[in-house]
């Protein structure tokens, strides 16, 4: 078995591959100050829970955006499940090649979504990838059809506009994101709803259309992300949603180095 880790700024999201199933996924809450022992013991348990012998794990593979919690995350491997983390360097182990200024400043799981995508959709079809994250951050990734990281488009996601919203203005309520009732508002609630879901949604198509006309008029959109299912269903810009693509796309990079 192999155990994938993906270290984001939200989310620290494990995922146990047996043979090339994904046997089980969890999403942790990332805090930088967890010990090593706090989250070998979550893990541990979460591999006891679904009856999975943690000595059945013969490799780790990890990507991590938040350097503070790669040396602890390490040690937690090491501690409870007796393996060293083969960490994902973009610009050094990816297997794609990376035409960024400065590949180094490419995150991780953002090459790993990049190479699972490829595998899938790009190789064969030999079309250029859009890969959509549609979360906290919302990231744009593109690859050429010769399997090339070209860059991409950084935004933020709507619950940081949903924030700034309440934070910086005073009589305007705390709003979850979700799909209002219409796109015209008939109250503030229903507003303020209304401009962080249609907002981003044409956002969000406006990129894929923009970011499609760059590359030649014609690519493959990938959507990925926790906001995905919401997003996804009122747009007909994508393709296909892959909620795991980022533990494929390590396991994928993790293989390609054996």
């Amino acid at each position: 078995m192999l155990l994938a880790l993906d270290v984001g700024n939200t989310n620290i999201v494990v995922g146990v591959f047996d043979g090339d199933t994904l046997a089980a996924s969890w999403r942790l809450l990332t805090l930088r100050e967890r010990t090593a022992d706090e989250v070998g013991l979550l893990i541990t348990g979460l591999l006891a829970h679904d009856r999975i012998d943690v000595k059945r794990i013969t490799a780790v593979v990890m990507a991590s955006v938040v350097p503070p919690l790669t040396p602890i995350m390490q040690d937690m491997v090491r501690r409870y499940v007796s393996r060293d983390v083969f960490i994902v360097e973009p610009a050094v182990n990816s297997g794609m090649p990376i035409l960024y200024d400065r590949p180094t400043e490419v995150g991780a799981d953002r090459i790993a979504n990049s190479v699972a995508a490829y595998e899938k959709y790009g190789r064969a079809a030999k079309t250029p990838l859009i890969i959509a994250d549609l979360g906290t951050a919302t990231t744009f990734d593109v690859v050429t059809g010769a399997g090339e990281y070209v860059g991409g488009v950084i935004c933020p996601g709507p619950q940081i506009a949903a924030e700034a919203l309440f934070q910086r203005a005073a009589r305007l309520p705390r709003v979850d994101v979700r799909k209002p009732p219409s796109v015209v508002g008939r109250n503030t609630l229903n507003a303020i709803e209304s401009g962080l879901f249609y907002g981003y949604l044409s956002m969000v198509e406006g990129l894929v259309t923009r970011i499609t006309a760059e590359v030649g008029g014609h690519a493959t959109a990938i959507a990925t992300g926790g906001l995905a299912p919401l997003i996804v269903p009122a747009t007909a810009v994508f393709t296909a949603t892959e909620p795991d693509i980022t533990l494929i796309g390590l396991k994928i990079v993790w293989e390609r180095n054996q």
